[in-house]
């Protein structure tokens, strides 16, 4: 497996596996409008996608973390989804488009290629909220897990989650992770809940990396809303003091830009 992705907004992200093109998360509006994403959570758009929905071509497939929050689906993101032929997230997803197949932590869903290997996505558990929260005031969440039968490397997707005790059933049921995009921003709504966060803040982050021990980790998530706490310059800056191999593992991509994880791989 040699995903190539590119970086599109917030969570956003084309990747691309032999003649298959994923969008993840799609939010695709344009900054400056102010959303309500349950529960009295109010935030704005402050960033603006770097490839228009016109230039998206030939998506075959959509991996949506979860459908309730409009930093991961937001308008003409949803829009765009419902022409797609899959989306694959929780079970919310099957009421609210045709289109769309539920899937439970470690369900999972394959993907024929034209080369005639198959691509596993398996859904792996997150936690969206902080620990003394109920589930339910951000519902359900899932990741994803990406394999593939013609190659050992994995491509792990976090979804909205903060660092839990799940993470360490991801790490005994996939022991080798290559590629890991994790979303991260340090969510916080210090009007309703105080310091508490919904996302990896970059504590988490770190403890996300050196459990899972990925080779080419890709922070995402970490741009883009008023309701982000921890940027990417603050996160660079959390994880200078890190050990080398955390730090060689370390990529921040340029948005729209595509990469080949596989290049970023240490030799």
């Amino acid at each position: 497996m040699k995903p190539i992705v590119t970086h599109i907004d917030t969570a956003c992200c084309l990747i691309r596996i032999e003649d298959l093109t994923i969008l993840t998360d799609p939010v695709l509006d344009n900054p400056g409008k102010r959303y309500h994403h349950g529960w009295g959570a109010f935030s704005k758009k402050t960033s603006t996608p770097a490839i228009t929905q016109e230039q998206l071509e030939d998506v075959g497939l959509v991996l949506l973390s979860h459908p309730q929050h409009k930093d991961n689906f937001d308008e003409a993101g949803k829009a765009f989804a419902a022409t797609i032929p899959t989306i694959l997230s929780t079970s919310a997803i099957e009421r609210m488009l045709p289109n769309g197949i539920g899937l439970k932590p470690w369900e999972s869903h394959d993907v024929v290629l034209r080369s005639g290997s198959v691509l596993t996505i398996t859904a792996t558990p997150a936690q969206h909220h902080p620990h003394w929260l109920p589930g339910f005031i951000s519902g359900s969440v899932i990741g994803f897990m990406i394999t593939q039968s013609s190659a050992p490397e994995t491509l792990y997707i976090s979804g909205d989650t903060i660092y839990f005790k799940g993470v360490k059933h991801i790490k005994e049921r996939f022991p080798k992770i290559t590629y890991a995009l994790l979303h991260a921003g340090g969510v916080q709504f210090p009007y309703l809940t105080g310091k508490g966060c919904y996302t990896m803040d970059n504590k988490g982050v770190q403890q996300m990396i050196e459990t899972l021990r990925p080779e080419v980790v890709i922070p995402i998530h970490t741009e883009g809303w008023t309701h982000f706490h921890e940027d990417t310059h603050a996160l660079r800056t959390a994880l200078d003091n890190t050990s080398l191999q955390l730090q060689q593992s370390l990529h921040f991509l340029k948005a729209g830009v595509a990469v080949s994880l596989d290049n970023l791989r240490v030799q």
